[in-house]
């Protein structure tokens, strides 16, 4: 029988396949021909059961006690998820877990049909570890993590400049190597010649509270300090401790800094306060800068075309077709004002993990250089 949406009678999905994002062993969820999901959990005491995927969606119970829904076509790319049993909501023991949303998640990875540069491929592979500091600034132990790229550690005496990529709101340093895959982009990219070998350093953003003023706060005074520590852990502790435990280039040239979202916000604060430390600059989907005050934003630091222009090598803004215009009116504003930077439009995507993805394969081929 043929399945209809958000209903559990289908066909034997011969033309399907288990994401990327499922956990070891597990053959559903499944994605089918027409990229919808199946979900299927066995709950044979659960009175209701849904899955919330962009919105809740009824799942219905079979004779063998397994819960089932095919949802409707999704879009490519990564998506969060999770299922609510009897009103609770939890993971799904089948996915792999992700932190997301400002708690660990269940997720899935609806196939791009065509681009495979996030995917690993056959060519020398860099290194994701674990790096532990102490730092002064928030006064705990914090960890970061770092990509070194193939041949790192057996190259002793070759220097590398450093990417700071940051996540995004209710996220946090995982999110690059998990969600987006950084490391197979970077690889690839390397592999092929399109991007220098650099370090990518990625670090917790203060972040991974989703920001929520609490009743009767002034909104526009708690978005001004959320996640606002973050700029002199970064600046006091992180980069002095990178440059101190790795071979970087400690100079301005050799020094980049993007992310996603917030943390495109925290990247254009960062480092447009910060000139002399960064000369790469790269904001996906990010927040922060507005087309109508350019000028004024940063201490006036857009003000002055040919001086920004003689300091930042690359100014780098990126956004999904399906997010809306804010970053092509950026983008117009920063051009009559005479300021050089690169604009890129992910086809077809929102406000996701792909766009993002696509964005740094973008942006670093044009860093370094």
């Amino acid at each position: 029988m043929q399945a209809t949406y958000g209903q559990t009678a289908f066909d034997t999905l011969a033309i399907s396949r288990s994401p990327i994002s499922n956990s070891p062993g597990y053959d559903y969820p499944r994605i089918d021909n027409e990229s919808r999901a199946v979900f299927r959990v066995k709950a044979p005491n659960a009175k209701k059961v849904q899955v919330d995927l962009s919105g809740l969606q009824d799942m219905t119970m079979g004779a063998d006690s397994v819960w089932t829904v095919i949802t409707k076509p999704l879009a490519p790319g990564f998506h969060y998820y999770w299922l609510v049993i009897d009103g609770v909501r939890v993971a799904d023991p089948a996915s792999e877990s992700y932190f997301g949303t400002g708690k660990m998640t269940s997720g899935i990875e609806v196939p791009t049909p065509g681009e495979d540069f996030w995917r690993p491929k056959n060519v020398p592979h860099g290194d994701v570890r674990s790096v532990y500091y102490f730092s002064k600034t928030m006064n705990a132990y914090r960890r970061c993590v770092v990509y070194t790229p193939p041949g790192y550690d057996g190259d002793t005496k070759s220097r590398y400049p450093v990417l700071y990529l940051q996540h995004g709101m209710a996220e946090d340093e995982r999110g690059w190597s998990t969600q987006g895959y950084m490391h197979f982009i970077l690889d690839n990219l390397i592999a092929e010649g399109k991007a220098k070998p650099m370090i990518v350093v990625m670090e917790n953003g203060n972040i991974a509270v989703a920001f929520r003023p609490k009743p009767g706060e002034d909104a526009a005074r708690a978005r001004s300090v959320y996640g606002a520590s973050f700029a002199p852990t970064l600046l006091n502790d992180v980069i002095p401790m990178i440059d101190a435990k790795f071979r970087t280039i400690p100079k301005r040239e050799g020094r980049a800094m993007a992310g996603l979202s917030w943390g495109g916000f925290q990247t254009f604060q960062i480092t447009l306060n910060n000139l002399d430390k960064f000369a790469y600059i790269g904001g996906f989907s990010g927040a922060g800068l507005q087309a109508d005050s350019v000028k004024s934003a940063y201490n006036g630091v857009l003000s002055d075309a040919e001086a920004f222009n003689k300091k930042v090598k690359v100014l780098f803004l990126g956004i999904g077709t399906a997010e809306g215009q804010r970053t092509k009116a950026l983008s117009n504003a920063l051009t009559a004002a005479g300021i050089k930077h690169v604009y890129y439009e992910s086809p077809g995507t929102a406000h996701e993990w792909h766009t993002w993805r696509r964005c740094l394969y973008q942006f670093a081929p044009l860093i370094f250089r």
